[in-house]
């Protein structure tokens, strides 16, 4: 009987001490660890319009994301209190543009979620679109200091501007609005 000694394969790896090669399950730590708590949080805000040589405009805010890149956004806040989605609105586009509107009708609602560092949050927020009364624009009422900059911006031109794409939409329905008026 003759004994055949197998010959390597070549490129093979070697097995490691105790058995064959490891298996690493990419999922496992998602499927063990702890899940995150949701928070369900309500914002408003919106476009407040105003006549500026003849076309409509609305006034819009730069504000920092997440990565540190400004970015052109309608302004919006949390609810404060017992406040109602409108009243919410009128008051952050005050404090963020230092323009004060009155609302003329609700544009939309923006629902996503986002994961914080601690949290999964459900966020659902109510825009308005409000003519604007009064005011300068400033961002020097904005209490956290998030906006840092803002302008008034032609409707038509709005969703070249803005950097979210439902806020975009909000902004195309908006100009539908104020051309049937």
């Amino acid at each position: 009987m003759s004994t055949a000694v197998p010959h390597p394969r070549h490129g093979a790896v070697p097995t490691p001490p105790g058995g064959h090669a490891l298996h690493i399950d990419p999922l496992a730590r998602l499927r063990h660890a702890t899940p995150l708590p949701v928070v369900d949080e309500a914002s408003a805000g919106g476009l407040v319009v105003s006549t500026v040589h003849g076309r409509p405009h609305a006034a819009v805010i730069a504000r920092r994301n997440r990565a540190g890149r400004l970015e052109w956004c309608l302004p919006k806040g949390h609810l404060e209190g017992e406040e109602t989605p409108a009243e919410a609105a009128v008051r952050e586009i005050a404090e963020e543009t230092g323009i004060q509107g009155v609302v003329l009708q609700q544009l939309g609602t923006i629902d996503y979620w986002f994961t914080g560092d601690d949290r999964r949050v459900h966020k659902v927020v109510h825009h308005f679109l409000l003519q604007a009364v009064g005011g300068d624009l400033s961002v020097e009422g904005d209490p956290d200091g998030e906006a840092e900059d803002v302008a008034w911006v032609a409707v038509v031109d709005l969703a070249d501007r803005l950097a979210y794409p439902n806020e975009r939409r909000l902004a195309i329905a908006a100009h539908a609005v104020i051309a049937r008026a």
